[in-house]
């Protein structure tokens, strides 16, 4: 009989986040193929951004609902500047930020993340607004970031992730809390493969 518990409870969980599970799978792969410089992790974000729109909004993190509609254009930015931002309107390549440039998008983040929380404590019911605004604003500079193939984007996702990780942990987001703790590993991943990836670039 306890076997057949576990696999009705498993098998209940799994119907209750259908779609959150389908989300993480897709955002997984998206992940994989922008570390591989895969044009094709545009259209694979789109189908995670459309389903994480209504997952969100159900839970009341109105910040991240904003943010996914933001990427949704962004996806269809960076897939086109991808394909035709580099020399010549060719592939772009990886490069990096001057210091300058990332110490103004360091401001933009702690400023950012000022307004938004605020203007979410005030004015609506947000759960966590502080901490759901800073992971928004970071992820929309780091997704800018991404759409120019700026190394530095990885940097910004790593922080979000580390954020992430304690929100959906304490909204009972079960499966997004581990594919948070997976995008760690893979940001991180991320990193040393564009800049390997620059390296060479740089040498050549």
């Amino acid at each position: 009989m306890i076997p057949l518990q576990a696999a009705a409870t498993v098998w209940a969980f799994l119907l209750d986040h259908a779609l959150e599970i389908i989300a993480a799978i897709s955002g997984l792969l998206c992940v994989v193929l922008t570390m591989r410089q895969n044009i094709w992790c545009w259209p694979v974000g789109l189908v995670q951004i459309a389903i994480y729109i209504y997952v969100f909004w159900e839970v009341r993190l109105y910040s991240d609902v904003l943010l996914q509609v933001i990427f949704l254009i962004l996806q269809f930015y960076g897939w086109y500047n991808w394909l035709h931002g580099g020399m010549g309107h060719g592939e772009l390549k990886v490069s990096r930020l001057a210091l300058g440039r990332l110490a103004f998008w360091l401001a933009v983040g702690a400023l950012g993340t000022a307004a938004l929380g605020g203007f979410m404590r005030t004015w609506t019911n947000a759960a966590l607004p502080f901490w759901d605004a800073s992971g928004t604003v970071l992820s929309l500079i780091a997704q800018w970031l991404m759409t120019k193939k700026l190394l530095e984007c990885w940097l910004f996702w790593i922080v979000v992730d580390v954020i992430s990780v304690g929100i959906y942990l304490a909204k009972g987001l079960y499966p997004t809390t581990v594919l948070y703790a997976v995008f760690l590993c893979l940001a991180t991943m991320g990193f040393l493969e564009w800049l390997k990836s620059y390296r060479s670039l740089a040498a050549a």
